[in-house]
């Protein structure tokens, strides 16, 4: 992998991930949120509704390394089902470095499902050492799970759960891993901070697939500048600051 901007020399995506001290970015209030997403070259989030055939190699490692770098990790329902998550740190390495970086060993899992829309199956629900909150309009509980899942009752009100986080859980900086529809109401509510985008070299037409940002128009399009571009085996892997005032 090489680091084409903004400068040039050798890199690795355990190089890029590190070292970000992303919680001290964050505004007054609230967390800092960065946006990690993989699309092909005509923006396409998922081929045939998964990210697998976007992700490469040097992007699953990206990814995993990101996650080293932020108090919380968000997700959407539909992607959370889609995807199988589980534990969020998945292996000893990775909670190591996340701990050296002042962190705690698994970040909080943050799930956001306005219907608790979730099969109680999902690995990253019983992973006894991974604390989830799950973010949701229901009034319903999901039966059969251990205590270490907890119920934020918000409804869709996104200001008031990163007020929550930062609040009960000490949540200073956050990765949302999508999907499309939540990035959508995250940049209504104007409250990305940061892109990290990695370009797949494909082009996979159709209208059923979402783009990275799906849903209504913004009122005003969110302006980002560049902040770092590298490359490996094709891909481009892109970091964005969003423009504010």
């Amino acid at each position: 992998m090489q680091l084409i901007h903004p400068e040039r020399r050798a890199t690795s995506p355990e190089e890029i991930a590190s070292g970000m001290r992303l919680a001290e970015l964050a505004p007054p209030g609230r967390p800092y949120l960065a946006l990690n997403m993989v699309s092909s070259l005509d923006g396409k989030a998922t081929i045939d509704w998964r990210t697998r055939g976007l992700s490469t190699d040097l992007d699953r490692r990206l990814f995993h390394h990101l996650r080293t770098q932020a108090d919380a990790v968000m997700v959407g329902a539909g992607t959370v089902r889609i995807e199988r998550y589980g534990r969020m740190a998945k292996s000893e390495e990775l909670r190591d470095k996340r701990e050296s970086e002042g962190l705690a060993p698994d970040p909080l899992a943050v799930i956001v499902s306005s219907r608790l829309d979730l099969p109680t199956d999902l690995p990253l629900l019983n992973e006894p050492d991974q604390h989830v909150v799950i973010a949701t309009a229901s009034d319903a509980t999901l039966t059969g799970l251990g205590d270490q899942v907890e119920y934020f009752r918000g409804g869709d009100d996104l200001p008031r759960l990163m007020g929550y986080l930062a609040e009960s859980h000490g949540v200073r900086s956050i990765l949302c891993e999508g999907g499309p529809t939540l990035n959508s109401h995250l940049f209504a509510a104007q409250l990305v901070d940061e892109l990290f985008l990695t370009l797949n070299p494909k082009v996979a037409g159709g209208a059923a697939a979402l783009t990275i940002v799906a849903g209504r128009d913004l009122v005003e399009p969110a302006e980002l500048e560049l902040v770092s571009v590298a490359e490996g085996a094709g891909d481009l892997f892109t970091r964005w600051r969003v423009r504010r005032g």
